[in-house]
């Protein structure tokens, strides 16, 4: 496999930041989902650093994509499909940005703002100063944020699911390691 995408398939370097984005995405969100009723405060720093990590691979990502070609749509995949596809990656990139952002930030903003430290190697610097109003902003978009982003996680997977079992084309296979486009329909 190259490091570069193909007209069929993502390379190496695009699935590495892609897989690597969903399983701290993933991860993130359980921990947040579950870190109030835990209450330990390793738990609340391994939330934050993983959440700096995914805005760090966003940006990586985001780099990547100026940088290399995507690959093609399938061949007969109407363009109004094409358009929704394009405009769910992008809402999910701004997820990917919002919600470490807004977490940043409302970290930044607390009254007594708790030191940021990415998994305790060095100090992350605030990005504001105390701001009641600005973290119940922040805290707002990230909580209202994380479930939008559920939702276009959720709708991404289905979507690959379909193209891969009804569509029978190269949409998972061209991102997924080990996984083979099934024969087309008879």
């Amino acid at each position: 496999m190259s490091l570069k995408n193909t007209t069929q398939n993502w390379g190496s370097v695009a699935r590495l930041l892609h897989w690597s984005t969903a399983v701290l995405i993933i991860a993130t969100a359980i921990i947040g989902l579950t870190m109030e009723d835990i209450d330990v405060p390793t738990v609340y720093k391994l939330h934050k650093s993983l959440g700096l990590t995914v805005l760090l691979l966003v940006a990586a990502r985001l780099i990547w994509r100026l940088l290399d070609r995507r690959p093609a749509y399938p061949s007969g995949m109407p363009k109004l499909q094409q358009w929704i596809s394009s405009s769910a990656h992008g809402f999910l990139y701004v997820s990917m940005i919002a919600m470490p952002m807004s977490g940043w930030i409302m970290n930044s903003a607390g009254k007594r703002p708790l030191p940021l430290e990415w998994f305790g190697l060095f100090p992350v610097p605030a990005i504001s100063g105390p701001n009641p109003d600005l973290r119940h902003l922040a805290h707002e978009v990230h909580e209202i944020g994380f479930y939008i982003a559920a939702a276009l996680l959720a709708v991404h997977v289905l979507a690959a699911l379909k193209h891969h079992f009804v569509d029978r084309d190269h949409t998972l296979s061209g991102m997924t390691p080990g996984v083979q486009p099934l024969p087309p329909k008879e």
